[in-house]
């Protein structure tokens, strides 16, 4: 098949060209992208693309604007949390830098406020996504759309109102949701990340179930905020990522005060006279807190009667079944996002597909979504940057005998004075030996590590090797040089340790 479903004539009498389910970040950009292209700036034709968008509440009854997981209930206020909690931390330390001893025994975080302030951010971005669509002639529908047939959607509003709509193309973007253990209590009482973000109230002491991204971001900016946080973790942390630094995740939140309860699982929640929570544990203990947050994987929001168009999802995933140029089991409709199967479940990758899918359906292009190499960071209170596969997976790929492990550990130049952890950072480079160490894959667990890995990844994409590290002079005195420096591996077994400069 080509890059395109040529059995679609362009001159139609549908509605639309095109109809997206689902206004995230993927849902966004492929509107847009088509948009500019079906309808230039100036053309003043009718929309020839239409966005839908619902949300439909959570267990606890949150819902959110215009814009998808990132912006409401994801990257965007994780982010920012985060920030709050560094903010926090920074402030703590500040008398070691001179500044009055009373500012670094600061109280509690005023919750209300910090919601408050970032929640008025995100309403500005919804504002901003709703006129950016009308900017390029998107029709936008704050309607939930169901499948009728390939060609046919039924819409229906917040009202119940329903209205049916027909389009040459269908895309699909509707993302996930947080999934629920099925355990008694757990939907009564207990809440996810898609409502943490917008509590009305202090979370209190707070147990976190998973040890995913989501769960070790969280936990990390209630701990950081000065709550008390507890993660409730199965088996190991950060699944799928590389696990010497998962390890050293753990390690350094729990020195910062993280509780962590390991192999263990919630059985059920129970809420008691007092309003406190009970969580009992599989292991047959239990405790009580103000909050349960519950983050343990995400569920593909696929529940549209994909069957009356004859779009396959995938048996154990429950995702939709795509090849590589996004086009489902039915020719004329295709997805993107996290709901695809085999996909990487980040923003920027949903966007880039988007775009590059409107491209190849209404700009002749030809460009596929590759999901190789892919740079992300996880938001913990040391924020781990990485691009490339793990140690672990690179020794699988590659075999242990080709591969050379550079690292080190150290402390960033800003942490002496206030005398914070020695070792807690780590830097670790993958390199190919038979192809003159070019670099696989790169780890990098600091502050700001993602700004750091933005570059990197540019390299690591361009086929870079240990010498082009080597060769380039490192910006002095930054956390940065340290991978332009690199000597130790670790198959000498000599010490990582960081001397002076």
């Amino acid at each position: 098949m080509g890059f395109i479903d040529d059995a679609e004539p362009e001159q139609h009498s549908y509605d639309y060209d095109v109809i997206v389910i689902g206004g995230g970040s993927g849902g966004m950009a492929v509107s847009k992208a088509a948009a500019k292209f079906l309808t230039p700036p100036g053309s003043n034709s009718d929309p020839k693309v239409c966005c839908l968008d619902f949300v439909k509440p959570s267990p606890p009854g949150t819902t959110w604007g215009f814009g998808g997981t990132c912006v409401n209930v994801g990257c965007i206020p994780k982010k920012l949390f985060h920030t709050a909690a560094i903010t926090r931390d920074v402030i703590l330390h500040s008398p070691q830098y001179g500044a009055p001893e009373s500012l670094g025994k600061t109280g509690d975080t005023v919750w209300e406020e910090v919601m408050q302030n970032i929640q008025m951010h995100i309403k500005k971005l919804n504002f901003g996504s709703v006129a950016e669509m009308r900017d390029v002639n998107v029709k936008y529908k704050n309607a939930l759309g169901e499948l009728k047939d390939a060609h046919t959607v039924e819409c229906t509003n917040k009202k119940g109102k329903k209205e049916t709509i027909t389009a040459r193309r269908i895309i699909l973007a509707m993302g996930g949701r947080p999934a629920y253990p099925d355990i008694p209590g757990a939907r009564e009482f207990g809440i996810t990340s898609d409502d943490i973000f917008s509590l009305k109230k202090s979370p209190g002491k707070t147990v976190v179930v998973g040890a995913s991204y989501i769960a070790l971001e969280c936990a990390g900016f209630l701990t950081g905020l000065g709550y008390d946080a507890t993660v409730l973790m199965r088996s190991i942390p950060l699944r799928g990522f590389d696990q010497q630094i998962a390890e050293k995740i753990v390690d350094f939140m729990a020195a910062e005060g993280t509780k962590f309860i390991k192999g263990v699982t919630p059985t059920a929640v129970e809420k008691l006279d007092s309003g406190k929570l009970k969580v009992a544990l599989s292991n047959g203990d239990s405790v009580e807190c103000d909050t349960v947050l519950f983050a343990m994987g995400r569920v593909p929001d696929a529940k549209i009667n994909l069957e009356a168009a004859g779009v396959k999802t995938h048996e154990r995933s429950g995702k939709i079944i795509t090849d590589e140029n996004e086009r489902t089991s039915t020719p004329n409709i295709y997805a993107i996002g996290d709901i695809i199967h085999g996909g990487l479940e980040l923003t920027p990758v949903a966007i880039q597909t988007g775009r590059h899918l409107a491209d190849r359906l209404y700009n002749n292009g030809t460009t596929l979504m590759k999901q190789h190499l892919v740079p992300t960071t996880v938001f913990t209170p040391l924020e781990y940057g990485v691009v490339g596969p793990s140690e672990e997976d690179a020794i699988k790929e590659y075999g242990e005998e080709n591969i050379e492990v550079y690292h080190t550990q150290f402390q960033p130049l800003e942490w002496t004075v206030p005398e914070k952890a020695a070792t807690a950072c780590y830097l670790k480079m993958i390199t190919l030996k038979k192809e003159k160490d070019r670099v696989v894959s790169f780890h990098i667990l600091c502050p700001n590590a993602g700004e750091i890995l933005q570059g990197v990844a540019v390299a690591v994409k361009c086929g870079a090797t240990k010498q082009h590290f080597d060769d380039t002079i490192g910006i002095h005195p930054t956390i940065a040089e340290m991978m332009c420096d690199l000597k130790v591996t670790k198959s000498s077994g000599a010490s990582v340790d960081q001397g002076g400069c």
